[in-house]
């Protein structure tokens, strides 16, 4: 199998990982902007050679791991030079745009919009890890325009890989992601801005953190690069979650204002339902 990553970080070099892991004959080309990245990748076995687009003819799969502007931008480019029995893959978190962009091009049947449920706050090709998307979610959006043989070819390899697979609507699928992934990265990102602001002595900061503070701030050592273009192609549901969110901080200050311990224990207990939601 002829595999060419368009990304070779954290997302594209785990897969890479994995589908070398499950098949020893796979050949897999890097493509990116940064020839450095490239050279790291090919010096951590994540790449056997670094591609270009007109290698994509003959690439049995393309897999997109770049940020979400980027792929936007790319992806009709890469439609316009693969092959007739080429699949192509995205790994974005947001998937409204990046369906919009290629809704009319000529070879949307060949294209699947995936968003993997998985990744860590590192990135590079140096951030690829075994497994990583083991028992993990995928999300696959507009399934009916993808052609059935190549969408089956995609399912198999998502099984092959021990993942979940589930699909929704990608305007469903944005609204949904930004109340339980962007907005925990704003949250994150926030709350360390305001610990770094107010703790001007960083060692008190390292003292004192505890594995509470150490996994909410976890996701502000997140690349911007990344998360920046996700906050701006989900703008609108990301606003909305924000207010919902800040209204909830404004509420919880006013009840501690008044002294209303009673009513905060109250709605404490009711959110500690969420550990019926999320089982360790």
């Amino acid at each position: 199998m002829k595999v060419s990553l368009i990304g070779v970080g954290l997302m594209g070099g785990s897969l890479s990982l994995s589908l070398q892991k499950l098949n020893c004959h796979v050949n897999i080309s890097g493509i990116s902007r940064k020839e450095t990245t490239l050279k790291k990748a090919q010096s951590l076995g994540l790449i056997h050679q670094i591609g270009s687009m007109n290698d994509l003819i003959n690439a049995d799969l393309v897999v997109i791991a770049i940020p979400v502007e980027a792929t936007v931008t790319i992806l009709p480019k890469v439609l316009d030079h693969i092959g007739s029995k080429t699949l192509v893959l995205d790994m974005g978190s947001t998937k409204a745009s990046i369906c919009s962009v290629v809704a009319d091009h000529p070879k949307r049947n060949q294209f699947l919009a995936c968003h993997p449920i998985a990744g860590t706050e590192y990135s590079g090709p140096e951030a690829a890890i075994p497994d990583l998307y083991t028992h993990k979610t995928t999300m696959l959006c507009e399934v009916e325009k993808t052609k059935p043989e190549l969408l089956e070819r995609a399912i198999d390899l998502f099984n092959n890989l021990k993942m979940n697979v589930r699909t929704m609507d990608p305007m469903e699928h944005d609204r949904h992601i930004a109340y339980v992934s962007h907005l925990s990265h704003i949250s994150s990102f926030m709350l360390g801005k305001t610990v770094m602001e107010k703790e001007r002595n960083e060692q008190n900061i390292f003292d004192m953190a505890g594995s509470g503070f150490s996994s909410t701030v976890r996701l502000a050592k997140s690349s911007p690069d990344m998360w920046l273009p996700i906050f701006k192609q989900n703008k609108d549901n990301v606003l909305e979650t924000m207010n919902e969110y800040i209204g909830n901080l404004q509420k919880f200050k006013s009840l501690l204002e008044k002294d209303a311990y009673n009513e905060l224990h109250q709605q404490m207990e009711q959110i500690n339902l969420i550990k019926n939601i999320l089982k360790d």
